[in-house]
């Protein structure tokens, strides 16, 4: 997508990413979707727009916890020249700060799920985090662990260390640093959707500095970077009905592709269930309806 007045910097999986200036940088969503690092041909109607309104209502109600890096949703902010796409971008674009970006990702787990339980089948640990005996899949962990990853290039696939990689690779002060603002920050996200119905099974942060300061950045507790389970469905020994990202992965791996670029297009039921997951999780933790994101200016 161009736009004018702006500068394309680069395309991700989901967000294309402007320069507006020297300390000024324009996420937009797009409806794109992507399993195991590849990028289906369909799209999901409005996802962008739940992304970014999600991400906008987290980084708010976060904003005790960490800053963020989000200036403004509203087009009405945008450079004059840009103005013209201005219906384009409503609703899923962030004018954010620059931050010299953390080459890492921060995940936290509430529960074992995913790669941690795959990890932790086989090794009764998770990023050489020791875990207690017979847990099941979906078990809540004793106390969530923070298990960081590297943050791979567009088509590679992310790495689990641990945290003495973190430390030996940003110095211990900034590790530790980066595992106490993301355990505070799964905490306070997991108890307010647990409030709203909505278990927060892990999840991934992101952060840059600004300066000195430690800054929460690209997108908050939405359902790409999210496992969210409804809380009545919730039960150990299997996975959970997600409202999220898995239910996309559940089909491309049902559906016998082997995980090797170009991904498979998407069936309709699957595009439509899609959305309406997540739109729901949207819903239920805002309390407001989705269409009053999409009304917003």
């Amino acid at each position: 997508m161009e736009l004018p007045g702006l500068t394309h910097l680069l395309s991700g999986k989901v967000r294309e990413l402007y320069a507006v200036d020297e300390d000024h940088l324009l996420l937009v969503a797009t409806d794109r979707v992507s399993t195991y690092d590849a990028v289906h041909p369909t799209t999901i109607p409005d996802k962008g727009r739940v992304l970014t309104g999600l991400s906008a209502f987290w980084f708010a109600r976060l904003a005790g916890v960490a800053p963020s890096h989000l200036l403004s949703t509203s087009t009405s902010d945008l450079p004059a020249a840009t103005r013209a796409a201005a219906d384009e971008l409503r609703g899923r674009m962030m004018l954010c700060r620059r931050l010299d970006m953390i080459p890492f990702e921060c995940v936290v787990r509430g529960y074992l799920a995913g790669s941690g339980w795959r990890e932790y089948q086989e090794h009764g640990s998770v990023c050489g985090i020791e875990l207690p005996d017979g847990l099941r899949e979906a078990d809540r962990l004793p106390e969530p662990i923070f298990t960081p990853a590297t943050k791979a290039p567009d088509g590679e696939h992310d790495e689990n260390v641990s945290f003495e990689v973190l430390a030996d690779r940003l110095g211990r002060d900034l590790a530790t640093q980066l595992r106490t603002t993301s355990l505070a920050l799964y905490e306070a996200g997991a108890s307010y959707a647990a409030e709203r119905g909505v278990l927060l099974a892990d999840t991934k942060f992101e952060f840059g500095l600004h300066g000195d300061r430690l800054v929460l950045a690209d997108e908050a507790l939405t359902p790409d970077s999210s496992r969210y389970w409804r809380a009545h469905a919730w039960q150990p020994g299997g996975s959970p009905p997600s409202l999220d990202k898995q239910f996309v992965r559940d089909h491309a791996t049902a559906s016998g592709w082997d995980r090797t670029p170009p991904a498979p297009p998407l069936p309709d039921d699957v595009v439509v269930a899609t959305r309406e997951r997540y739109i729901e999780v949207y819903e239920r933790l805002t309390g407001e309806p989705f269409d009053a994101w999409l009304s917003r200016p």
